[in-house]
């Protein structure tokens, strides 16, 4: 039933509308991100986020979508190798879609193997340098490792984009805040 409902949900989150030309070359993206900068609620940032997603996720091709939204599913079960090999798949038959990447990469932390997920982090930030999910990404494995400079460094890049993120200015905060502990 677990596998079914991830399934379900995936398609739902693909089925939603989205311009002719959708993923990170979407003209649409570019006043979303205006928009991220300036809201101001939770529910506004929420909306505003999650169209940003919903274009991110879709390439505008039956296939690629299918591909997204099976992927998504393997993933939220935990069948990671499933997942991965979907990614694979997708990344190998379009090449310039971000999200392929970024998916790839998140099964790839999500399996421990940072180095491959920051190789498709970096290859997502290529394609679209607006991708906060990425650069987030890049900042929990870096954080993973110990490198908590260059976590606070993304991070803050991180909030230039998308100004509300959810705890990660606490984050940096309590990052900094040790930093200066160990220069004591």
């Amino acid at each position: 039933m677990t596998r079914f409902l991830s399934l379900v949900l995936a398609l739902a989150v693909l089925a939603l509308p989205v311009s002719a030309r959708a993923d990170q070359t979407s003209p649409d993206l570019d006043g979303l991100f205006e928009r991220l900068k300036t809201t101001s609620g939770v529910a506004e940032t929420t909306a505003v986020e999650a169209a940003i997603w919903t274009i991110w996720l879709h390439r505008g091709t039956a296939e690629i979508d299918a591909a997204m939204a099976l992927g998504i599913a393997a993933m939220n079960e935990g069948a990671y190798r499933r997942s991965l090999s979907t990614f694979d798949r997708m990344v190998r038959a379009a090449p310039d879609f971000a999200e392929a990447w970024n998916k790839r990469a998140t099964v790839h932390y999500l399996m421990g193997d940072f180095d491959a997920s920051v190789a498709d982090i970096r290859r997502t930030l290529a394609l679209e340098p607006r991708h906060f999910g990425a650069l987030s990404g890049m900042g929990l494995i870096y954080d993973a490792i110990g490198n908590q400079t260059a976590a606070a460094k993304v991070w803050e890049k991180a909030l230039e984009i998308h100004p509300n993120m959810p705890g990660m200015k606490a984050r940096i905060q309590e990052l900094r805040a040790k930093a200066k502990g160990r220069a004591l």
